[in-house]
Parts: structure tokens; C-alpha cells; sequence
């Protein structure tokens, strides 16, 4: 009876050792989540946003900004995770910001212009107050995202294109209907998408997860590139194993497309930290989407 006791206690105490673990992993990833440097106050609510400012950041010198926008569901530390900006950020001295999208699941409305608008000036108060904070750079601050942060970035060439230098989608979900884009200015895009995307797929229509009609990929970066002024008849970009590339060239105000099709790529961010396979498909590594959307972003500033 004495060991059965003891052995009891000796469970209890590990029983009580493994719930202190799980809560304090629970807070962690809590923590993680909902990780934060700030927040803005638009349309009467709270935003949050993630920022990253390089070490060698010198406030006297103009600085480009990039903002990177989790997908549906996701969060902006996660972003910053698969996307790994904050190290081409270090190498190549340019602040990133991760906003935090809305309601829960977190998402972006990109297709109702009532709430979407909402989203819209959340990022250009965003910007704004990064603005009071830091010396950006105008001519330079770039969007990109995945999958419904593409749609958003996307959204943010159409709606603030006197701020939006160029834009990058990863695995888009572009559902903003084109009659409702209508930009100041053609803005540059550079788009990466999948062949065996799961979520938003490559040939169009709706997916196993979202009753939603995405576009046919490779027929909206046609249209991009159509709206943009560009020469129809692309250029084909170096291929890179499982990656190949089209770019749009003499496009009006030098707004060029690069569009980069990954056979057999999945819902995933190029060369990033890679997702559940079983979840999202393959992610390739044959490419950088980060850096190759860098370089792009580089050779497009925006004209005063």
C-alpha cells in the first residue's frame, strides 16, 4: 500500500510538472501570436502591427519600408517567420512592418469596398505613424503578402498608389473585382504562384477550403500587366529548377510584371520557412521569393 502511495505521489508530481510546462508553452505561443511593437488608432478601433528596424538604421538617412501581410487565419509574427524579411531587412538596412489584420480568424477584407476601405486606412495610418517615427523613404515603400495578404497588397496598389511603390502577391487570392481598381498610377507587381496550390488554385475557381471563384492565375497577371500598359508579349525570365519566370516589360511609368509560376508549388512562400506539407503543399527552394521580390522592389521606386 506504502509503494502504491508513493508511486501515486510520484505521478501527481509529474502530472503537476506537465501542466506547468503546458501552461507556460500556451503562454508562450499566446504571446507569440499576438506579438505586438504597437499600435495605431483608425476608424475608432485599435490596430496592431510587428515592426522590424534594421541595426544599422540611420535616422538621417531616407529608409525604405516594406510591409509584409499575413494570409487568412494567420498573424503577423508568423509572417515575419515564413517570410523571413527581418534578415534581408539586417543585410540590406530597410525597415519591414507586419500589420495585424481583423476579427477572428484575423483576415483582410479585399472584395467588399465598404469594410475593405477599412483595411485601406488602417495601412496608410500605419504608415503615417511610422512616418513620425522613422525616416522613410517616400518613393520607396512596398506591400506584399500571402494568399489573402497578396489580395491586400494587391487592394493597397489599386487604392494607394501615390504611397505603393510596387506590390509582391505569394499564392494570391485576388478577388477585388477589376472595375473597382482604378490607381493614380500603374504600379509595379511581382507574383509568384503555385501549379498544385490546394487553397487558391492555380487554374482558378473555388478550392476544397474556400467556396470562393479565385481568378485563373497566369489570365490575371495577363490583366495586370494589360492595366499596367505593358507590351502583352512577355519576356521569359532565367528558369531555376522547378521555377519559371515572364516578365512584362515596357509597361507605362516603367510598372513592369514579373510573374513567377513553381510547378508543383503549393500555398507557400518560396524559399521561406516551410508549412505543413499535408496542409499546404510543397514549398520549393528554387527560388527566393523574398529576395527576388527585393531586387524587383529596388529597380522600381516610385517618381515624385
Amino acid at each position: 500500500m506504502k509503494i502504491l502511495k508513493s508511486i501515486l505521489k510520484i505521478l501527481l508530481y509529474f502530472v503537476g510538472i506537465l501542466t506547468f510546462i503546458v501552461a507556460i508553452l500556451a503562454a508562450y505561443l499566446f504571446t507569440q501570436i499576438n506579438r505586438s511593437d504597437g499600435e495605431v488608432i483608425t476608424s475608432g478601433q485599435a490596430r496592431k502591427y510587428l515592426l522590424h528596424v534594421p541595426a544599422g538604421y540611420d535616422p538621417s538617412v531616407p529608409t525604405p519600408l516594406v510591409i509584409s501581410i499575413h494570409g487568412f487565419a494567420e498573424w503577423p509574427a508568423h509572417q515575419m517567420k515564413l517570410s523571413r524579411w527581418n534578415d534581408l531587412s539586417d543585410q540590406e538596412n530597410f525597415i519591414v512592418v507586419y500589420p495585424s489584420g481583423r476579427e477572428f480568424p484575423l483576415r483582410w477584407r479585399t472584395n467588399d469596398l465598404g469594410e475593405s476601405l477599412i483595411d485601406v486606412q488602417f495601412i496608410s495610418d500605419l504608415m503615417d505613424d511610422i512616418e513620425m517615427n522613422y525616416n522613410i523613404d517616400p518613393s520607396r515603400i512596398y506591400a506584399n503578402g500571402l494568399s489573402n495578404g497578396s489580395g491586400m497588397s494587391f487592394l493597397l496598389a489599386c487604392k494607394l498608389s501615390d504611397r505603393i511603390a510596387a506590390f509582391g502577391g505569394v499564392s494570391g487570392a485576388y478577388v477585388l473585382n477589376w472595375d473597382d481598381c482604378n490607381p493614380e498610377r500603374p504600379v509595379p507587381g511581382i507574383i509568384f504562384h503555385g501549379t498544385a496550390d490546394p487553397i487558391v488554385p492555380f487554374e482558378g475557381g473555388p478550392s476544397e477550403s474556400f467556396d470562393v471563384p479565385f481568378p485563373h492565375i497566369p489570365t490575371w497577371v495577363r490583366q495586370l500587366a494589360e492595366k499596367n500598359g505593358c507590351d502583352l508579349t512577355p519576356d521569359q525570365l532565367p528558369a531555376q529548377g522547378e521555377v519559371k519566370g515572364q516578365g512584362f516589360q515596357n509597361c507605362d511609368q516603367n510598372a513592369n510584371v514579373d510573374f513567377y509560376v513553381i510547378d508543383g508549388g503549393g500555398h507557400s512562400w518560396p524559399g521561406g520557412d516551410p508549412l505543413p506539407e499535408w496542409i499546404v503543399g510543397h514549398t520549393s527552394n528554387d527560388i527566393d521569393a523574398t529576395r527576388t521580390m527585393w531586387e524587383f522592389f529596388k529597380a522600381h521606386p516610385k517618381d515624385d
